[in-house]
């Protein structure tokens, strides 16, 4: 063998690095499911890109990246209500790290999560106030999501998001 064909056989072409490639953003699909007396998870909030039905009691709900919605989550069994759970999620942007959560691919950002029926209830009289007045809760700040989270872990009161506190939103979105 001569010494140009070894040279070219040790120089070997270097695997395409992956870190070069863009990552594409991946859809947040998040399940739901209804079976009567025992299991309800539904969507409160969230504009979703596409809906799949999967069986008679399943659906398939998908998000684009930056999305927010609120899954809340029913259990009961033959003794009554056995789990209530509401979570405030949104759709990780590409190559974010995320969390991973049950029946949510690839996983998602947790804004907000409570359990229990008095905190699950008195999220959704919040939510149901701020569409009241007129503010789409998935427009609202993600930081309000955040302090409803630490407000209700530390047994606090709950800040009520209004049309002020929305437009202090909106306004420093613009500005970014």
């Amino acid at each position: 063998m001569n010494a140009l064909a070894c040279t070219s056989l040790a120089r070997a072409p270097a695997p395409w690095p992956a870190t070069t490639m863009p990552q594409r953003p991946t859809p947040m699909r998040v399940s739901l499911a209804f079976v009567e007396h025992r299991v309800n998870i539904w969507l409160r909030f969230g504009k979703p890109s596409r809906e799949t039905v999967l069986d008679r009691w399943r659906r398939m709900a998908v998000f684009h990246p930056g999305a927010v919605c609120c899954r809340v989550r029913w259990l009961g069994n033959d003794f009554g209500t056995a789990m209530w759970q509401l979570m405030v999620l949104q759709a990780p942007a590409g190559g974010a790290t995320v969390q991973r959560i049950g029946g949510v691919l690839p996983g998602a950002h947790l804004l907000l999560r409570t359990d229990g029926e008095s905190g699950v209830k008195s999220l959704l009289r919040l939510i149901d106030d701020m569409e009241a007045v007129g503010i789409d809760p998935c427009t609202a700040a993600l930081t309000y999501w955040k302090t409803l989270g630490n407000r209700l872990a530390s047994r606090q009161a709950l800040p009520v998001y209004d049309i002020e506190r929305h437009t202090a939103h909106l306004a420093r979105e613009v500005l970014r």
